[in-house]
């Protein structure tokens, strides 16, 4: 809403200082630090109303350390959480970018899901709260809008310049020409041309279902990374804190691939528009940090499912947005093993059991933050350790931009 008013006044009334609202990397600091005031100064009242509410967390004992002092905790302050990444969005990106509406419906929507699951399980007193198959459908649902938006909206598209790699003309001469496409290319690590195109799963005479694989690849990858962001909510500020740690990381993504300089000179595709994104991800950013201050260990709030299936669904489509899907199982790893570590436990136990009559576990526990508390260490230390691995993996994304 800024960027219209000080647009407006910019070319009316010439406001000296108004075009700082053009710049992205202005408007993007602004999302941040409003996204922080946000959680910091509207957080403990927050808090107090959950309170009031009684939307204290019911805890099961399950033999760790720690566990049963969280009891009566409040929970559902993924509130906050989208508070302060969706108004800094509103007010200072451009809203009639489909990028960014993209993201505000994801958040949004996801959120929806998960508050419902936190109400039935806390106010209704419903151990199980939303149905597996709801969540998954409302999961699918989004997955199904953002994949469609993908492959049939005119303002998702990348940018060709045949004159790109030309560098004996000038910068504006090679980028002068250009061919806007609608296309299902995207980025793959550690090869050459560092390009993908899914259209090569198919072969030849099923080159027409491209789009529809591409959806259905886009609903798997939600679905997998909101359900790995809610498994890792296990934890004070271990959900937070690696989401913040993936948003840094997505947020430079989407500036290199929505500058064309920028884009050039890393030999990266150049995707109009997407540059906006970069508000939405420092928001989003901010709002996990600002979660933190009462999220921490010990925690004075849980985002519950409101927050986590939020941060993982936005994590999800802003890697699509930007192309940069196929870097999730690197990027997002904490939540890949997280994930893994819950599907090996059930599978193996299972097999035993089928197999000698008594199920046996790999981990002490699952998710596998569960397994290191059942082995005594702190979770302040295995949420710092996680913390560490999860900056590596984002080093290792970024590297990827060069090592091919």
């Amino acid at each position: 809403m800024l960027y219209y008013l000080f647009d407006y006044l910019e070319n009316e009334f010439n406001l000296a200082g108004a075009q700082v609202f053009q710049y992205i990397s202005f408007r993007a600091g602004l999302a941040i630090a409003l996204s922080l005031l946000i959680t910091i100064f509207f957080g403990k009242r927050i808090i107090e109303m959950l309170q009031r509410q009684q939307m204290g967390e019911t805890i099961r004992d399950l033999g760790l350390q720690g566990q049963l002092e969280k009891k009566g905790t409040p929970t559902m302050g993924g509130i906050m959480i989208i508070a302060a990444i969706v108004i800094p969005t509103l007010l200072v990106a451009k809203l009639d970018n489909v990028y960014v509406i993209l993201l505000v419906i994801t958040a949004i929507w996801m959120a929806l899901i998960g508050f419902l699951d936190d109400y039935l399980k806390i106010k209704k007193k419903n151990k199980e709260g939303l149905s597996g198959k709801f969540k998954i459908v409302g999961q699918v649902a989004i997955g199904l809008v953002v994949g469609v938006t993908m492959v049939t909206n005119d303002e998702v598209d990348v940018r060709y310049f045949p004159n790109a790699k030309d560098h004996t003309m000038e910068f504006e001469q090679r980028f002068a020409d250009y061919e806007d496409q609608q296309s299902t290319i995207t980025t793959i690590p550690f090869v050459k041309d560092n390009e993908f195109d899914y259209e090569w799963l198919l072969p030849d005479f099923l080159d027409q279902f491209t789009d529809v694989l591409y959806v259905l690849v886009v609903i798997f990858i939600v679905t997998a990374v909101s359900n790995g962001a809610n498994i890792t909510d296990g934890l004070d500020g271990l959900a937070a804190g690696t989401s913040a740690i993936i948003g840094i990381t997505l947020a430079i993504l989407a500036y290199v691939s929505g500058n064309v300089i920028f884009a050039d000179y890393l030999n990266i595709m150049y995707i109009p528009g997407s540059g906006e994104t970069v508000i939405f991800a420092l928001a989003f950013v901010g709002a996990c940090i600002g979660f933190l201050w009462y999220n921490s260990y010990p925690a004075q709030v849980f985002m519950g499912d409101t927050g986590s299936l939020a941060l993982g669904g936005v994590i999800a489509v802003m890697a699509f947005l930007i192309r940069k899907e196929l870097l999730i199982p690197i990027l997002c790893g904490v939540f890949v093993i997280e994930n893994l570590s819950v599907i090996i436990q059930v599978s193996y136990f299972k097999y035993t059991k089928k197999k000698y009559g008594e199920g046996k576990r790999i981990f002490l526990m699952a998710p596998l933050h569960h397994h290191y508390q059942k082995k005594g260490i702190h979770e302040t230390k295995i949420v710092t350790r996680f913390w560490t691995t999860a900056i590596l993996l984002a080093i290792v994304t970024l590297a990827t931009l060069k090592l091919r």
